[in-house]
């Protein structure tokens, strides 16, 4: 009697039955195996044999039958030679341009940077007074350690433009903003004006990331903040989506995708983000919703937003109290851990990809879970709860 068995199950025994004629007979047998030690089936590996019952006649002899042992190994099928299974971001022939940066170490460089591993073509928009520091800094190699993509390589900005999302038109520039020596040097800063140079450069666009936000009197509590302030949020973090769409839409791919990036405090109060910022945060969702409707009719485009955590960029130290919002995340949020650039990155070239080709008009969390909680976990009031903290062996 001769076994055969793979790593995982045992199939079936192959049992040779003598007949009253003489003949043997061997039954159906479903070999999975890798190897097969002894037997005309040796070499196969990774394959399916299926035998039919035949009629093996001789003369039959009654000496002792041996029979080898059939050996089954188990053996990969996966090569170095062959790529690795799964649903890769793959967004080679592509070209993003991203509003906003002006750094090495916030969102909007995170997002440049996973877009650029995915294989995306990398265009900058950078706010105009900062555009000299960030250029000199690239050029000098000030951001090579934080250009490192995945697989070693540097991320490449093939070229950055001088932006200021709050004005559409040089006709709604005022004569300070053009006497600013801040701007001195610079032109062609618009929005309309962009989008006019990008279409000049390289004719079109399939990603458009909107990673701006400003509000001179953020610190201020809603009720000490002014007209001119609140406007000001508004204009410059939530209709500067809305321009940059108007603007650059004309010149994207149909099948395309536009990402902004938005703040719990658009649906939660947050003491201290003031100034009309949280405002702003929800403008900018409930645009994000109408304008998934009108370009993806009009388009074909996908519009989506992402919640993203604190994060400890520059940006966000403004506010002032960066390090309290994270140290409340890690101990509140259902996965205790401090939330990084990279992962809202990766959130955004999936965003941007045909793996999410049906998702538009969507707030996305990107926050360890903290959107979920309705109340703080680590509130006095709660000493006596068993709450459940995740312990490293």
């Amino acid at each position: 009697m001769a076994s055969i068995t793979t790593p995982t199950m045992h199939l079936a025994k192959g049992q040779l039955c003598f007949t009253a004629s003489g003949k043997v007979c061997q039954p159906s047998i479903a070999n999975f195996s890798t190897e097969v030690k002894g037997a005309p089936w040796t070499g196969l590996k990774s394959s399916l044999h299926v035998s039919s019952a035949r009629s093996l006649s001789h003369n039959l002899t009654y000496a002792p039958v041996k029979f080898e042992r059939l050996v089954t190994k188990a053996m990969s099928e996966a090569s170095d030679l062959k790529p690795l299974p799964g649903l890769p971001i793959d967004l080679r022939g592509k070209r993003a341009f991203i509003a906003g940066i002006a750094d090495d170490n916030g969102y909007g460089w995170a997002i440049a940077k996973s877009l650029a591993a995915a294989g995306a073509e990398i265009l900058i928009g950078t706010w105009v007074p900062a555009l000299n520091i960030f250029e000199s800094s690239l050029r000098r190699g000030k951001f090579d350690e934080s250009r490192v993509l995945p697989d070693g390589s540097l991320m490449e900005i093939t070229k950055v433009y001088p932006l200021d999302a709050v004005f559409d038109s040089p006709e709604d520039v005022p004569e300070d903003v053009k006497a600013n020596k801040r701007y001195a040097g610079s032109s062609k800063w618009t929005v309309k004006e962009v989008a006019e140079s990008v279409k000049q450069d390289f004719g079109t666009i399939d990603i458009l990331v909107h990673s701006l936000a400003n509000g001179p009197e953020v610190t201020k509590p809603l009720l000490e903040t002014s007209r001119n302030g609140y406007l000001a949020a508004i204009s410059a973090s939530s209709y500067s989506f809305v321009s940059l769409l108007k603007h650059f839409v004309p010149i994207m791919n149909p099948g395309g995708a536009s990402v902004s990036l938005t703040y719990i405090a658009s649906e939660r109060i947050i003491p201290g983000y003031g100034g009309g910022m949280s405002s702003a945060k929800s403008a900018l969702e409930s645009d994000t919703k109408v304008l998934a409707f009108e370009a993806g009719r009009k388009h074909k485009i996908r519009v989506n937003t992402i919640s993203a955590g604190p994060l400890r960029s520059r940006a966000a130290k403004a506010i002032g109290f960066i390090d309290m919002m994270i140290d409340y995340s890690t101990e509140n949020a259902p996965l205790q851990k401090e939330l990084s650039a990279e992962e809202v990155g990766n959130a955004a070239a999936f965003l941007a990809s045909p793996l999410a080709s049906a998702i538009t008009g969507a707030v996305v969390y990107v926050d360890n879970g903290l959107n979920a909680m309705g109340v703080g976990v680590d509130s006095p009031v709660f000493k006596d709860l068993d709450i459940p903290t995740y312990k490293e062996n």
